[in-house]
């Protein structure tokens, strides 16, 4: 079928009549050229890309087929997270029952595919790594019982690939061990500041590759989103639904017009806000420095202002990984990394990226005001620590619009959401 992209008008954004009006457009030239759906299998983010809309995207899907009388499976794009909630299932996913819900385990359940060869990656990353990869995928994707698979998501800056989505929703998302530790690490290697906002990047390299030999055979519907969220409400700015590569390049045009802002200088202090019913971890409320880190002035401070903030990793295994090594800096990581002692960090790549990912490395102090950590645990992994309440009583995010404040004389910059945007200072920057 043929691609369809739909982009709201300038100063306008895209309803819901609108996307669900095109979805079924697109299901039905699907049907036209393929035959009619018997089964179908959808793959959404989970609840931590909320404001990608692929919940309402895939009710209209699970509606719309199951009229036809279609068997529909969900599989969230879970990565390394923790499984979606029966209460953030209801939030993001509405009429479809809870049942419906297949948990991702990347690590058991996911079959081998090939891999992407020492040689490619090391031509890749400039030499940076030089291992094979493992293409890995959730079984469930390979099975030949699906005549539709729909991948719904968003198309937003992301600290490891550049641009999130398209084939990273089904290498990690619903990926295996290898390819997510290896690409988090070839990401951190590589570097976020080569990455970050930009399409080619080392890591989408790897999974184009990966992507084109092993799965582009089957019967999968890309459904990209690129979306901002003033107020916390979603604004949907294009739709683009196609089968191979060329509607995530045309998405990521979009989004870096969309989800990337420049301020004119350095930030000497920016104050990040991570809405608790989305960010329970620094795993997931790290993007708070992600996003950020290329606006921070040298000496400037990030305060992270994190009251569902609970715990460090996602999983026991993650969280016990970051308290043991902590927040340390891309070099000393690095270091840590090659110790013989250090066999557990290498064990579990992606969370010795997201250390990586994590720090500063010194150029700006991270301060993160919790509610439900010690401040001794914060400060144990290398943050900054402050008391939420009291730091939330003079930043106070209810009050503080979005952009430049002035809080007691003082210049800061506030951003209420981090995951939907791309911070830079653009006396630095180079496209």
């Amino acid at each position: 079928m043929k691609d369809m992209f739909k982009i709201a008008p300038a100063g306008a954004t895209l309803s819901n009549e609108e996307i669900a009006t095109t979805l079924e457009r697109a299901l039905s030239d699907w049907e036209a050229e393929n035959g009619a759906v018997r089964n179908a299998l959808v793959i959404p983010p989970d609840f931590t890309r909320f404001h990608s809309n692929a919940g309402f995207i895939t009710q209209v899907v699970y509606r719309l087929l199951a009229a036809r009388g279609a068997n529909v499976d969900i599989l969230p794009a879970l990565g390394t997270h923790v499984p979606v909630s029966e209460t953030q299932w209801a939030v993001m996913f509405g009429e479809i029952p809870y049942s419906k819900m297949i948990v991702h385990n990347w690590r058991s359940d996911v079959v081998k595919l090939g891999e992407v060869p020492a040689d490619v990656v090391e031509r890749i990353s400039g030499g940076l790594w030089k291992d094979a990869v493992d293409v890995e995928v959730n079984r469930l994707l390979m099975d030949e019982k699906y005549d539709l698979i729909v991948s719904p998501g968003q198309v937003v800056p992301h600290e490891v690939i550049g641009m999130a989505n398209h084939a990273k929703n089904i290498f990690v998302g619903v990926g295996g061990a290898d390819m997510i530790n290896k690409s988090h690490m070839i990401g951190a290697v590589c570097g976020m500041e080569q990455a970050m906002g930009r399409d080619c990047t080392p890591v989408r390299q790897i999974f184009d590759y990966a992507f084109e030999r092993y799965v582009a055979a089957r019967p999968i519907l890309w459904v990209l989103t690129v979306n901002t969220a003033p107020g916390g409400k979603i604004a949907s700015h294009g739709l683009f639904i196609g089968q191979g590569r060329n509607c995530l390049t045309e998405a990521v045009k979009l989004a870096q017009v969309k989800n990337i802002d420049y301020v004119e200088h350095g930030l000497r202090k920016c104050v990040v806000y991570l809405d608790p019913s989305e960010f329970t971890s620094t795993w997931l409320g790290n993007k708070s420095i992600y996003r950020t880190r290329m606006a921070m002035a040298d000496g400037g401070e990030l305060i992270v202002l994190a009251p569902g903030v609970r715990q460090f990793g996602e999983d026991k295994t993650v969280d016990g990984l970051i308290r043991k090594y902590g927040y340390r800096g891309r070099l000393h990581t690095l270091e840590v990394f090659k110790r013989e002692d250090a066999a557990d960090l290498r064990a579990n790549m992606g969370a010795a990226a997201h250390l990586i990912h994590g720090s500063s490395d010194g150029r700006f102090s991270i301060t993160y005001c919790v509610k439900n950590i010690a401040k001794a645990e914060v400060e144990g992994v290398g943050f900054k620590a402050a008391d939420y309440d009291e730091m939330a009583a003079r930043y106070n995010p209810a009050k503080l619009k979005y952009g430049y404040n002035t809080v007691d004389g003082e210049e800061i910059y506030f951003i209420p959401n981090p995951a939907l945007g791309l911070w830079i200072n653009r006396e630095k920057f180079k496209a």
